[in-house]
């Protein structure tokens, strides 16, 4: 990838184009990231760049966090994740990465953990069809036959079937950044994006090739 940055989810909103256009968009809060460490290939054996975010008090941290935090003479942060990025040379660590790195018109990846719905059954997580509605059935909502009868005799694994929904990290793609606010730190982008609101989520590059023009905006 060539940029990415972490930021926070606001929530969903609506701007307009100068035709009169409505765009549904996700508003993420992006605070500067704090570069803390350069990784290469002859030390580490890769290129990377570990990066942190959200304000944290120091007694919050667990001690080799803070202690990377202390070696790089830097401000405690909540979060630190590592980008792989085709060029590192321009970073030094306490760099600041902004919202500025991306603009109008980008096409990007978004990921974050999706909302947790607790244990579900197999209607709700899979969509399957009700059972029989009479009275005489009394199994509306189960999961129905697993085929496990003599032959093979057993469940096969991955069978869907009722379980934790949702709380898993999920990518977005091929999302259109419509507006970059520097003074706010604030990025908008086109459609909805995982997670709840105040959750994490990371803004990188699209991984798929963009479109020829964008989807909101003729001169584009």
């Amino acid at each position: 990838m060539k940029k990415a940055i972490l930021g926070t989810k606001v929530g969903m909103s609506q701007i307009f184009t100068p035709e009169g256009t409505v765009i549904p968009v996700s508003v993420i809060s992006t605070d500067p990231c704090v570069v803390v460490q350069i990784k290469t290939v002859e030390k580490d054996g890769y290129n990377a760049i570990k990066v942190a975010y959200g304000d944290i008090k120091e007694a919050k941290l667990n001690k080799p966090d803070l202690g990377q935090f202390k070696k790089s003479k830097l401000d405690a942060k909540r979060h630190m994740k590592e980008f792989r990025l085709d060029d590192i040379s321009q970073y030094k660590v306490g760099d600041e990465i902004k919202c500025t790195v991306f603009k109008q018109g980008d096409f990007v990846d978004v990921s974050g953990v999706s909302k947790g719905k607790g244990f579900a059954g197999p209607i709700k997580r899979w969509n399957f069809h009700l059972g029989p509605a009479a009275h005489g059935s009394g199994y509306h909502r189960g999961v129905g036959s697993l085929s496990g009868s003599a032959t093979p005799g057993r469940v096969f694994k991955n069978t869907k079937m009722a379980g934790q929904m949702g709380a898993k990290n999920v990518t977005v793609q091929n999302l259109e950044i419509v507006k970059v606010d520097e003074n706010k730190n604030v990025i908008l982008v086109a459609g909805g994006i995982p997670g709840p609101k105040k959750g994490l989520v990371v803004i990188k590059d699209s991984v798929k090739k963009a479109p020829g023009k964008s989807r909101w905006f003729a001169n584009k």
